[in-house]
Protein backbone atom coordinates (compact mmCIF):
# COMPACT_ATOMS: atom_id res chain seq x y z
CA UNK A 1 0.00 0.00 0.00
CA UNK A 2 1.11 3.53 -0.75
CA UNK A 3 0.07 5.37 2.42
CA UNK A 4 0.41 9.07 3.16
CA UNK A 5 -0.16 10.88 6.44
CA UNK A 6 -0.89 14.60 6.71
CA UNK A 7 0.82 16.09 9.77
CA UNK A 8 0.72 19.53 11.37
CA UNK A 9 3.11 21.13 13.83
CA UNK A 10 1.13 22.64 16.71
CA UNK A 11 1.76 24.23 20.10
CA UNK A 12 2.35 21.80 22.95
CA UNK A 13 -0.95 21.16 24.73
CA UNK A 14 0.69 22.34 27.98
CA UNK A 15 2.04 25.53 26.43
CA UNK A 16 0.79 28.87 27.75
CA UNK A 17 -0.21 30.99 24.76
CA UNK A 18 0.88 34.62 24.72
CA UNK A 19 -0.53 37.30 22.39
CA UNK A 20 1.19 40.61 21.77
CA UNK A 21 -0.10 43.25 19.34
CA UNK A 22 -2.59 40.73 17.99
CA UNK A 23 0.08 38.14 17.13
CA UNK A 24 0.72 34.79 18.82
CA UNK A 25 4.23 34.74 20.29
CA UNK A 26 6.17 31.64 19.28
CA UNK A 27 9.60 32.52 20.68
CA UNK A 28 10.58 29.94 23.26
CA UNK A 29 7.34 27.98 22.87
CA UNK A 30 7.31 24.18 22.65
CA UNK A 31 5.80 22.51 19.59
CA UNK A 32 4.62 18.95 19.00
CA UNK A 33 2.91 16.78 16.39
CA UNK A 34 -0.77 17.64 16.45
CA UNK A 35 -2.15 14.94 18.83
CA UNK A 36 -4.88 13.79 16.42
CA UNK A 37 -2.24 13.37 13.72
CA UNK A 38 -0.41 10.95 16.03
CA UNK A 39 -3.40 8.60 15.78
CA UNK A 40 -3.18 8.85 11.98
CA UNK A 41 0.56 8.12 12.02
CA UNK A 42 0.13 5.10 14.29
CA UNK A 43 -2.70 3.68 12.17
CA UNK A 44 -0.70 4.15 8.99
CA UNK A 45 2.25 2.24 10.47
CA UNK A 46 0.00 -0.60 11.64
CA UNK A 47 -1.66 -0.87 8.21
CA UNK A 48 1.72 -0.90 6.48
CA UNK A 49 2.96 -3.64 8.81
CA UNK A 50 -0.15 -5.68 8.08
CA UNK A 51 -0.45 -5.14 4.32
CA UNK A 52 3.02 -4.03 3.24
CA UNK A 53 3.94 -0.85 1.40
CA UNK A 54 5.35 2.46 2.55
CA UNK A 55 4.26 5.31 4.82
CA UNK A 56 5.14 8.89 3.89
CA UNK A 57 4.40 11.71 6.33
CA UNK A 58 3.82 15.14 4.77
CA UNK A 59 3.50 18.62 6.25
CA UNK A 60 3.02 22.16 4.96
CA UNK A 61 5.09 24.64 6.94
CA UNK A 62 8.60 25.91 7.54
CA UNK A 63 11.95 24.41 8.46
CA UNK A 64 10.96 24.31 12.14
CA UNK A 65 8.61 21.42 11.27
CA UNK A 66 11.57 19.14 10.53
CA UNK A 67 11.73 18.19 14.21
CA UNK A 68 8.18 16.86 14.17
CA UNK A 69 8.77 15.07 10.87
CA UNK A 70 11.82 13.35 12.40
CA UNK A 71 9.65 12.31 15.33
CA UNK A 72 7.17 10.73 12.90
CA UNK A 73 10.07 8.90 11.23
CA UNK A 74 11.24 7.70 14.64
CA UNK A 75 7.73 6.36 15.31
CA UNK A 76 8.07 4.21 12.19
CA UNK A 77 7.19 6.19 9.05
CA UNK A 78 9.41 5.41 6.07
CA UNK A 79 9.75 8.82 4.45
CA UNK A 80 9.00 12.46 5.26
CA UNK A 81 8.24 15.42 3.02
CA UNK A 82 8.34 19.08 4.04
CA UNK A 83 6.41 21.35 1.70
CA UNK A 84 8.26 24.47 2.74
CA UNK A 85 6.23 27.61 2.12
CA UNK A 86 8.04 29.79 4.64
CA UNK A 87 9.86 31.90 2.05
CA UNK A 88 6.87 32.23 -0.28
CA UNK A 89 3.86 32.80 1.97
CA UNK A 90 3.46 35.08 4.96
CA UNK A 91 0.35 33.18 5.99
CA UNK A 92 -1.59 30.21 4.71
CA UNK A 93 -4.99 28.75 5.51
CA UNK A 94 -6.96 25.55 4.89
CA UNK A 95 -7.47 26.44 1.23
CA UNK A 96 -3.77 27.12 0.73
CA UNK A 97 -2.66 23.96 2.54
CA UNK A 98 -5.08 21.64 0.74
CA UNK A 99 -4.15 23.10 -2.66
CA UNK A 100 -0.42 22.69 -1.98
CA UNK A 101 -0.94 19.12 -0.76
CA UNK A 102 -3.03 18.34 -3.84
CA UNK A 103 -0.27 19.45 -6.19
CA UNK A 104 2.19 17.24 -4.33
CA UNK A 105 -0.09 14.18 -4.11
CA UNK A 106 -1.95 14.30 -7.42
CA UNK A 107 0.50 11.99 -9.21
CA UNK A 108 1.64 9.88 -6.24
CA UNK A 109 -0.94 7.07 -6.71
CA UNK A 110 -1.86 7.09 -3.03
CA UNK A 111 -3.85 4.11 -1.78
CA UNK A 112 -4.81 5.73 1.51
CA UNK A 113 -4.35 9.19 3.02
CA UNK A 114 -4.75 9.63 6.77
CA UNK A 115 -4.92 12.81 8.82
CA UNK A 116 -6.00 13.92 12.26
CA UNK A 117 -9.66 14.78 12.67
CA UNK A 118 -8.79 18.36 13.65
CA UNK A 119 -5.73 20.38 14.58
CA UNK A 120 -5.75 21.56 18.19
CA UNK A 121 -4.79 25.11 17.20
CA UNK A 122 -7.34 25.98 14.49
CA UNK A 123 -9.80 23.12 14.94
CA UNK A 124 -11.45 23.55 11.53
CA UNK A 125 -11.03 19.98 10.27
CA UNK A 126 -11.09 21.25 6.67
CA UNK A 127 -7.78 20.32 5.08
CA UNK A 128 -8.31 16.58 4.59
CA UNK A 129 -11.87 16.87 3.18
CA UNK A 130 -10.77 19.70 0.87
CA UNK A 131 -7.85 17.58 -0.32
CA UNK A 132 -10.12 14.58 -0.94
CA UNK A 133 -12.41 16.76 -3.04
CA UNK A 134 -9.49 18.02 -5.13
CA UNK A 135 -8.14 14.49 -5.64
CA UNK A 136 -11.58 13.05 -6.37
CA UNK A 137 -11.22 10.55 -3.50
CA UNK A 138 -13.96 9.42 -1.14
CA UNK A 139 -13.39 10.46 2.46
CA UNK A 140 -14.60 9.46 5.92
CA UNK A 141 -14.06 11.62 9.00
CA UNK A 142 -13.69 10.87 12.74
CA UNK A 143 -12.88 7.19 12.25
CA UNK A 144 -12.35 4.91 15.26
CA UNK A 145 -11.57 1.72 13.32
CA UNK A 146 -10.44 0.78 9.82
CA UNK A 147 -9.91 -2.64 8.25
CA UNK A 148 -8.48 -3.01 4.74
CA UNK A 149 -9.40 -5.99 2.55
CA UNK A 150 -7.92 -5.76 -0.93
CA UNK A 151 -9.22 -2.61 -2.54
CA UNK A 152 -11.92 -1.84 0.00
CA UNK A 153 -12.13 -0.63 3.58
CA UNK A 154 -14.56 -1.32 6.42
CA UNK A 155 -14.69 1.70 8.72
CA UNK A 156 -16.27 2.64 12.01
CA UNK A 157 -16.71 6.32 12.74
CA UNK A 158 -17.78 8.37 15.71
CA UNK A 159 -21.29 9.68 15.07
CA UNK A 160 -22.33 11.94 17.97
CA UNK A 161 -22.14 9.27 20.66
CA UNK A 162 -23.03 6.37 18.36
CA UNK A 163 -21.03 4.31 15.85
CA UNK A 164 -21.56 4.42 12.10
CA UNK A 165 -20.22 1.53 9.97
CA UNK A 166 -19.15 2.43 6.43
CA UNK A 167 -17.74 0.50 3.47
CA UNK A 168 -15.58 2.43 1.03
CA UNK A 169 -13.32 1.74 -1.92
CA UNK A 170 -9.67 2.76 -2.14
CA UNK A 171 -8.16 5.25 -2.80
CA UNK A 172 -9.55 6.94 0.27
CA UNK A 173 -8.97 9.82 2.68
CA UNK A 174 -9.79 9.29 6.38
CA UNK A 175 -9.38 11.42 9.49
CA UNK A 176 -8.51 9.89 12.85
CA UNK A 177 -10.50 10.35 16.04
CA UNK A 178 -9.32 9.68 19.59
CA UNK A 179 -9.80 5.98 20.34
CA UNK A 180 -8.58 4.75 16.96
CA UNK A 181 -5.41 3.40 18.59
CA UNK A 182 -2.74 4.20 21.17
CA UNK A 183 0.14 6.06 19.47
CA UNK A 184 3.58 4.63 20.21
CA UNK A 185 6.48 6.59 21.64
CA UNK A 186 9.62 6.80 19.50
CA UNK A 187 12.13 4.20 20.71
CA UNK A 188 15.86 4.82 20.90
CA UNK A 189 16.52 2.53 17.90
CA UNK A 190 13.71 4.32 16.06
CA UNK A 191 15.28 7.70 16.79
CA UNK A 192 18.65 6.49 15.50
CA UNK A 193 17.10 5.03 12.34
CA UNK A 194 15.14 8.24 11.74
CA UNK A 195 18.39 10.15 11.21
CA UNK A 196 19.07 8.05 8.10
CA UNK A 197 15.55 8.02 6.67
CA UNK A 198 14.84 10.35 3.73
CA UNK A 199 13.36 13.78 4.47
CA UNK A 200 12.61 15.63 1.24
CA UNK A 201 12.07 19.39 1.16
CA UNK A 202 10.07 20.98 -1.64
CA UNK A 203 9.06 24.59 -2.27
CA UNK A 204 6.20 26.05 -4.31
CA UNK A 205 8.41 26.26 -7.41
CA UNK A 206 8.98 22.50 -7.24
CA UNK A 207 5.20 22.01 -7.45
CA UNK A 208 4.82 24.49 -10.34
CA UNK A 209 3.00 26.89 -8.03
CA UNK A 210 3.48 30.49 -7.00
CA UNK A 211 1.91 32.50 -4.20
CA UNK A 212 -0.93 33.73 -6.45
CA UNK A 213 -2.06 30.11 -6.90
CA UNK A 214 -2.58 29.58 -3.17
CA UNK A 215 -4.09 32.81 -1.82
CA UNK A 216 -4.91 33.22 1.85
CA UNK A 217 -8.72 33.41 1.87
CA UNK A 218 -9.32 33.82 5.59
CA UNK A 219 -8.74 37.27 7.06
CA UNK A 220 -7.99 37.40 10.78
CA UNK A 221 -9.69 40.45 12.30
CA UNK A 222 -8.50 40.08 15.88
CA UNK A 223 -6.80 37.65 18.23
CA UNK A 224 -7.38 37.71 21.97
CA UNK A 225 -7.24 35.40 24.97
CA UNK A 226 -10.47 34.43 26.75
CA UNK A 227 -11.32 36.28 29.93
CA UNK A 228 -9.74 34.79 33.02
CA UNK A 229 -12.24 32.77 34.99
CA UNK A 230 -12.62 33.35 38.70
CA UNK A 231 -12.21 30.46 41.09
CA UNK A 232 -15.27 28.50 42.14
CA UNK A 233 -16.97 28.90 45.50
CA UNK A 234 -17.49 26.11 47.99
CA UNK A 235 -20.64 26.43 50.04
CA UNK A 236 -20.70 25.25 53.62
CA UNK A 237 -23.20 24.93 56.43
CA UNK A 238 -26.57 23.25 56.62
CA UNK A 239 -28.17 22.15 53.36
CA UNK A 240 -30.98 24.68 53.58
CA UNK A 241 -28.47 27.46 54.17
CA UNK A 242 -26.41 26.30 51.16
CA UNK A 243 -29.52 26.32 48.97
CA UNK A 244 -30.39 29.86 50.07
CA UNK A 245 -26.82 31.09 49.48
CA UNK A 246 -26.67 29.40 46.07
CA UNK A 247 -29.96 30.99 45.06
CA UNK A 248 -28.73 34.41 46.14
CA UNK A 249 -25.49 33.99 44.19
CA UNK A 250 -27.27 32.89 41.03
CA UNK A 251 -29.74 35.77 41.25
CA UNK A 252 -27.56 38.65 42.39
CA UNK A 253 -24.02 37.77 41.29
CA UNK A 254 -24.31 35.48 38.26
CA UNK A 255 -27.68 37.02 37.28
CA UNK A 256 -28.91 33.83 35.64
CA UNK A 257 -32.22 33.56 37.51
Amino acid sequence: MNIFVLMKRTFDTEEKISIQSGAIQEDGAEFIINPYDEYAIEEAIQLRDEHGGEVTVVTVGGEDAEKQLRTALAMGCDRAVLLNVEDDLEEWDQYSASTILYHYLKDKEASLILAGNVAIDGGSGQVAPRLAELLGFSYVTTITSIQIDGGSASIERDAEGDVEVISAELPLVVTAQQGLNEPRYPSLPGIMKAKKKPLEELELDDLDLDEDDVPYKIKTIERFLPEKKEGGKVLSGELQDQVKELTDLLRNEAKVI
